[in-house]
Formats: C-alpha cells, sequence, structure tokens
C-alpha cells in the first residue's frame, strides 16, 4: 500500500510540474503564487496532513508566494 501511495504522489508531482511549464505567459507574481501553492501542497502531504493539510499547505504556501513576489518586478 505504502508503494501505491508513492508512486500516486509521484505521479501527482510531476504532473504538476509538467502543467506549470505551459504557463510561460503568466506573471512573475502568479508564478511565485502557484509555485508556493505545489510547494505548500507538497509539504502539507507530507507532513502527514492528509487532505486537509494538503489544502492548507496549499492555501499557506500560495499566500507566501503571491507575497514573496510582491516586490519583484
Amino acid at each position: 500500500m505504502k508503494t501505491i501511495h508513492g508512486w500516486a504522489v509521484h505521479g501527482l508531482v510531476a504532473a504538476l510540474l509538467l502543467g506549470m511549464a505551459g504557463c510561460s505567459g503568466m506573471s512573475t507574481r502568479d508564478k511565485y503564487t502557484a509555485g508556493g501553492a505545489v510547494a505548500g501542497a507538497v509539504g502539507g502531504a507530507a507532513l502527514g496532513g492528509g487532505t486537509l493539510g494538503t489544502l492548507g499547505g496549499a492555501a499557506v504556501g500560495g499566500v507566501i508566494g503571491n507575497q514573496v513576489a510582491k516586490d519583484k518586478k
């Protein structure tokens, strides 16, 4: 069962990374927000928070990514 979970997580991460490759028209702030959300979701899932941890991590990561890019031009 652990092997299936590992493959599922790796597949999801790969799909998200490939999906982000098509975001070349996004602004820098949008890219940081999306990247922060992905990193937060992975972090929340890795910490074992289940669905709620994954969603919470994505929300927090998105906000942090958005604020980090605020000053970048």
